[in-house]
């Protein structure tokens, strides 16, 4: 009876043994990869202005203020400033839903939590709004001869 107690206690230490070797060659492993990273790796603020500029580009699309920009989208033409007045046209609370979920990149129910109304209240003012803006738009298309 003493027999089958020993051998289970060998079997616990081995096993104990065993996890202790392998966590410490993870922990070596992950050590080594860090400071192979850190030998690769180059701080913003060790990079010289010329290093710097090949980091980014700049869009040109609106720089030239002289022409009006505008997008061509199916064959239709929308300015931007036409854009910009048919949001202006909707009603407040239906430009901010607009706004905050398109290009602020917030949900639903972040918008309702920010302005204490129900979830669904916000979802119908965003898509109410497309019908609003498709409206204004083909109103404006006939006169400007564009969409």
């Amino acid at each position: 009876m003493n027999e089958p107690a020993r051998t289970q206690w060998q079997i616990r230490c081995a096993f104990n043994g065993f996890c202790k070797e392998t966590l410490r060659n993870e922990a070596a492993n992950a050590h080594n990869h860090v400071k192979w990273r850190q030998s690769r790796e180059t701080v913003f603020s060790d990079l010289s202005p010329q290093e710097e500029n090949q980091l980014y580009t700049y869009d040109r699309y609106f720089a030239d203020d002289k022409a009006e920009q505008s997008f061509c989208v199916a064959g239709k033409e929308i300015s931007a400033k036409l854009l910009a007045e048919a949001m202006h046209s909707l009603p407040e609370e239906k430009r901010k839903a607009v706004l905050l979920y398109y290009f602020f990149d917030m949900s639903d129910a972040e918008i309702a939590e920010l302005y204490a109304i129900p979830r669904s209240t916000v979802q119908y003012r965003r898509t109410s709004s497309f019908a609003l803006l498709k409206r204004y738009l083909e109103e404006r298309a006939y006169d400007e001869n564009r969409w």
